[in-house]
């Protein structure tokens, strides 16, 4: 029934540019973000890289289009989004985000 997401963003800017736009799109009630360090793979070499996280608390039945909304946004060819569901919480917290992305 709710989901956290976690997004990775080259910066704070477009860190801030894909949260609100999940945002204005109620596909989220609200985004946290947060420096961090990451290192992957890529294109067959070891990669470091500072980017910013976003932490987005939605419920499950808009992760489909929160997908589709970020990867129009993000500019990575391959973006970080992963769900993991909530199994479980503040109750009147988890309301609130049931109002504010059917609102």
């Amino acid at each position: 029934m709710y989901t956290v997401v976690f997004i990775t963003a080259p910066d704070r800017e477009n860190g801030k540019k894909i949260a609100r736009h999940l945002l204005e799109k109620r596909l989220a009630s609200c985004v946290n973000m947060t420096p961090t360090s990451s290192t992957y793979w890529w294109e067959g070499k070891i990669e470091e890289a500072e980017e910013v996280l976003l932490i987005v608390k939605t419920t499950s039945d808009k992760v489909n289009d929160l997908v589709k909304e970020v990867k129009t946004i993000h500019p990575y060819q391959v973006p970080e989004i992963i769900a993991l569901p909530v199994v479980a919480g503040y109750a009147e917290y988890l309301r609130w985000v049931e109002r504010e992305t059917h609102a």
